[in-house]
């Protein structure tokens, strides 16, 4: 009996901290959905723009959070310990470093954004678009960084909510800003009124501004809500921000390879897109579209995947392996359940997702297609999304990074390789859906071998 009501103690715990952690990721994955359906009704050549350059954006967004995770994960082992004041130490030496990081990754996008288009095969009339798009991202990146970095650290802390109403607010700024950039000046029609809502009429181009105006707001309040409000870490008197041997020397150790294989993994899926870049528009844009609309599907495994990491890393820092393996289970066991439900409503939604999404009716039938091939590969893909959350509580970065590549470079891109001449998008996505399979069944292996479980950072 004793064993049962730990479990549900368990249990209960792992789904307290991780629904404000599903709707933060959910969140930010409305905010891509955002950009794509107001940018959409300008047409599917604006849809390809973001589209064309969004594997980009992910790999500089990965890197954000691979650089971030190196000092959360201190962080949520030291709370684990008790120790406080190392913890706080932990967050100023990573405001200062990921900061300084953010910038590097600005001025590296700032540098190659007028040619990236061109090296990932778009067409003159989509490269213009893409261009802007992806300069004005890089431009916000210190800002995307330090929301991250703030983020991190509330959740390690056990403090989900915070982060999770932030983000929410991320996606209100997200409409507000983009309403009044991407279109131009327009009059609106009321019951006996006109309105004129004034507008910039930047198009593609204000997409990304108004996103980069929200993250940046966001990035402040995340900033104060850290620095200044939180129970565990918030900053007292005048300490020391000068960076620390030994804490920098964890974070590169567990950052490097996560930075590595989201590189990698980036890196495939920028070579997905010059696979599919021949295939022509409306190939880019529905293969664009149906990633953005099976997002909303997986975030809710990332949501699950961050409370894992969460509670394995404070289990670990209090010296409790059994309880990190519980919840590790649990977590995984929960992420693959919500997935599989979530698969479901993909698989009957499909349709009406790229109803929303785009008008061009070409776009929404092969978009529908591929969409619904993905649904069967989601729960497996819940169990490599958590499984790889709870390892890196423990610390355990290298090998999943390792299961990461092999997989994606391994499985997805031959595969893609060999299906797309024949099959087209279509075989893009089978090759996806194999992959996805594969990678969650050696999660699940590494998982249950137990060896991370002999890990520890403080």
């Amino acid at each position: 009996m004793s064993w049962l009501k730990d479990h549900k103690k368990h249990l209960r715990r792992v789904v307290q901290l991780s629904i404000p952690a599903v709707l933060a990721q959910i969140s930010s994955i409305i905010m891509q959905y955002i950009d794509a359906a107001m940018a959409g009704t300008l047409g599917a050549g604006a849809t390809a723009a973001i589209g064309l350059v969004s594997s980009t954006t992910w790999l500089f967004g990965g890197l954000c959070m691979g650089a971030a995770a190196g000092f959360s994960v201190q962080t949520a082992q030291l709370i684990g310990g008790g120790q406080e004041e190392r913890a706080r130490s932990v967050l100023r030496q990573a405001l200062l470093c990921t900061f300084l990081f953010g910038l590097m990754l600005s001025a590296a996008g700032i540098g190659i954004s007028r040619r990236l288009p061109v090296w990932l095969g778009g067409e003159p009339d989509v490269c213009v678009n893409a261009s802007r798009y992806f300069f004005l991202y890089a431009c916000a990146l210190p800002a995307i960084q330090l929301r991250h970095t703030a983020g991190n650290m509330l959740q390690c802390s056990g403090d989900m909510r915070t982060p999770s109403q932030l983000n929410i607010l991320m996606c209100v700024l997200d409409v507000v800003f983009n309403a009044g950039l991407i279109f131009p000046s327009r009059v609106v029609a009321l019951p006996g009124m006109s309105v004129i809502v004034p507008g910039a009429g930047l198009g593609v181009a204000g997409a990304a501004l108004g996103t980069a105006l929200a993250e940046a707001v966001t990035a402040l309040l995340m900033l104060y809500a850290v620095c200044f409000r939180s129970a565990s870490l918030r900053l007292r008197g005048h300490s020391s921000w000068r960076p620390e041997k030994r804490c920098l020397k964890t974070a590169f150790r567990l950052a490097l390879p996560m930075a590595l294989e989201h590189t990698i993994l980036c890196g495939a899926q920028i070579a997905g897109t010059r696979i599919v870049a021949p295939l022509g528009t409306t190939a880019i844009a529905a293969n664009s579209l149906a990633v953005t609309a099976e997002s909303l599907c997986y975030m809710p495994g990332y949501g699950i995947g961050a409370a894992a990491t969460t509670l394995v890393g404070q289990s670990i820092g209090a010296g409790g392996q059994q309880e990190a393996k519980n919840y590790a289970r649990l977590s995984v066991g929960l992420g693959m359940g919500i997935m599989t439900c979530t698969g479901a409503l993909m698989f009957l939604g499909a349709p009406l997702m790229f109803r929303a999404l785009t008008p061009d009716p070409a776009i929404r039938i092969l978009g529908t297609k591929v969409l619904r091939i993905e649904a069967f590969a989601e729960p497996m893909f819940a169990a490599s999304i958590v499984a790889a959350g709870a390892l890196r509580g423990a610390g355990d970065t290298l090998v999943p990074s390792i299961l990461n590549l092999a997989s994606m470079w391994g499985v997805r891109i031959t595969l893609s390789l060999v299906l797309a001449p024949s099959f087209g998008l279509t075989g893009v996505w089978l090759a996806m859906c194999a992959e996805l399979c594969v990678r969650g069944m050696l999660f699940l292996i590494r998982l249950l071998r137990g060896k991370w479980l002999r890990r520890k950072l403080v």
